[in-house]
């Protein structure tokens, strides 16, 4: 149906148009239009460079430009006839990649349950990966469809929506695109902006195409936002105040798909499952036991550097070092957990070239008391290393990769240590701070978890926390290095002030978990007012 104009009431130049619906629509500058049109062949020939030797390359490229995909989800034949289903309609959830995969999981389970399918897209193959893994048995029961996400071509994105019709369309934490968002608002889509986060670094990005983001922040239904500051630049971008809600970060629910089952060091080590289990610690003292029995390493002080990339195993290695030098802690462990599986050889060479007596997970290595660093080279088991651990090491903190999320381990009563780089997750990453749960170098939140211990403890712990304070000039990453050694060394050689640290944490991990709630109630609560809203 053709749209008639309406003024703008936002000062940049956006054109505005009315749906049948009343709803105003707000579409993308030309300029916009015009690079994407562009851009559309070169972002073809860069699939085909990165993707062409896979066995999936095909149904990427056909599924990105709108020429074929899954069937829509039906619930007809869903697995077991006595079991009924309620059909509230398609979801359409787009997560980037791995991480926002993981941090939506939990609300796309609750959505499941509430008797709504969801259509579940992807931009990067780790996230395609890891949606097909996570979400089988959905898909295979036909509660879920799954694709990668289309181009933003106007043309691709009418055929996309057409053949998914959902009922909504949620974004998870940060990645907007223009067209979308002007193609769901003309056909009286709603979209929900899930886990909004938006980080000073991208809000600069966003302000340099400032008439292209204003109509996304416009055309949102609603802006879940993770926190004030996050709602704030959304409001600087355009977005208006009634369409913002602040609601806290979905990254402190914990991921809980399947029980994760006792490890076997024989050939079980290849066949393992991509699922994770994230059981709170105190109700795994007994499966604990029983890993650390068949691990080997009953009795052992333990660190793990987990989720990391390149550039960090290096420093978590040197780390290592220094604390095998420690008499008091000659006979830690490092258990190493590299965040992507094609670097497992890679990080295999790393650690043999620093001469430390090595044990592999993949090759079922037995860890015995010699065994200095063991590189735990498997998918699927992060959950069971953060629990044996007594320290955590989270990656992507170390390089500018922005940091994963510290709630695993956190979850299961491990205390935490991060870099500099996690914007994120900052928002977790300060609340966990402030009960002393995680340290970061330089971060004014840091409170240490040492109420309830010893005297001498105390002041050995505040005299050291003392020594800590960095010089105000420009401290490097050395510096950080130095200081994240102190901390390791505080928690490894009082595991009391590491387990009081860890069940603070595990503590306010366990209060946080009513962000699904909010976050659930807000997004059923657009559906419901849209579909009260549409005319009969």
């Amino acid at each position: 149906m053709p749209s008639s104009p309406r003024p703008s009431d936002y000062s940049t130049k956006l054109s505005v148009t009315e749906s049948s619906s009343s709803r105003s629509v707000y579409t993308p500058p030309f300029y916009y239009q015009f690079g994407i049109g562009l851009l559309k062949p070169l972002y073809r020939v860069q699939v085909w460079r990165r993707s062409h030797s896979r066995d999936n390359y095909q149904q990427e490229v056909e599924q990105r430009f709108g020429k074929r995909y899954p069937a829509r989800p039906s619930m007809t034949h869903a697995i077991g006839t006595d079991v009924s289903y309620t059909n509230k309609g398609v979801i359409w959830c787009h997560a980037v990649s791995l991480g926002e995969t993981n941090t939506v999981a939990p609300l796309l389970d609750a959505l499941l349950a509430d008797g709504y399918q969801i259509w579940l897209t992807n931009t990067t193959q780790t996230g395609f990966a890891r949606g097909a893994s996570r979400f089988a048995d959905e898909i295979a029961q036909g509660q879920m469809s799954h694709s990668y996400v289309p181009v933003d071509s106007p043309a691709v994105i009418e055929t996309f929506l057409a053949h998914v019709q959902p009922v909504v369309a949620l974004f998870v934490e940060t990645e907007l695109w223009a067209n979308i968002l002007t193609k769901l608002s003309e056909h009286n889509i709603p979209s929900v902006l899930v886990n909004g986060r938006l980080s000073a670094s991208s809000f600069k990005s966003y302000q340099k195409i400032e008439s292209v983001s204003a109509s996304m922040m416009k055309n949102l239904t609603l802006i879940i936002a993770q926190d004030n500051d996050s709602a704030k630049r959304f409001r600087q971008l355009g977005a208006h105040s009634a369409q913002i809600r602040v609601a806290g970060s979905l990254k402190w629910v914990i991921n809980t798909p399947k029980a994760l089952s006792t490890p076997k060091t024989t050939d079980s080590a290849h066949h393992l499952t991509n699922e994770q289990s994230d059981t709170p610690k105190p109700s795994l003292t007994n499966q604990q036991r029983e890993w650390a029995k068949e691990l080997g390493v009953a009795g052992r002080t333990i660190w793990v550097a987990a989720s990391t990339h390149s550039g960090e195993e290096e420093v978590a290695l040197a780390l290592h070092k220094q604390l095998l030098s420690n008499l008091a802690l000659a006979n830690t462990l490092l258990i190493i957990v590299p965040r992507h599986p094609e670097r497992f050889d890679e990080v295999a060479t790393l650690i043999q070239n620093t001469k430390l007596k090595m044990a592999r997970r993949s090759t079922a290595d037995t860890i015995d008391a010699d065994t200095q660093v063991y590189l735990a080279d498997s998918m699927g088991e992060l959950m069971m290393w953060y629990a044996l651990a007594d320290v955590a090491l989270v990656g992507g903190s170390l390089v500018d990769i922005g940091g994963h999320n510290p709630v695993e381990p956190a979850s299961v009563a491990t205390p935490v240590i991060m870099g500099r780089y996690t914007q994120s997750c900052q928002s977790v990453v300060d609340k966990l701070s402030e009960v002393g749960a995680l340290y970061q170098p330089r971060n004014t939140f840091y409170q240490p978890a040492n109420r309830g211990t010893s005297a001498s403890i105390d002041k050995q712990t505040n005299l050291q926390n003392t020594s800590q304070k960095p010089s105000l000039n420009s401290p490097s990453k050395e510096d950080d290095t130095a200081l994240i050694y102190q901390q390791l060394v505080s928690w490894l050689d009082h595991l009391e002030l590491a387990k009081l640290a860890g069940q603070a944490g595990a503590k306010i991990t366990d209060q946080q978990q009513t962000v699904l709630n909010r976050q659930l109630s807000m997004i059923t609560g657009v559906i419901e007012k849209h579909s009260g809203s549409k005319p009969s």
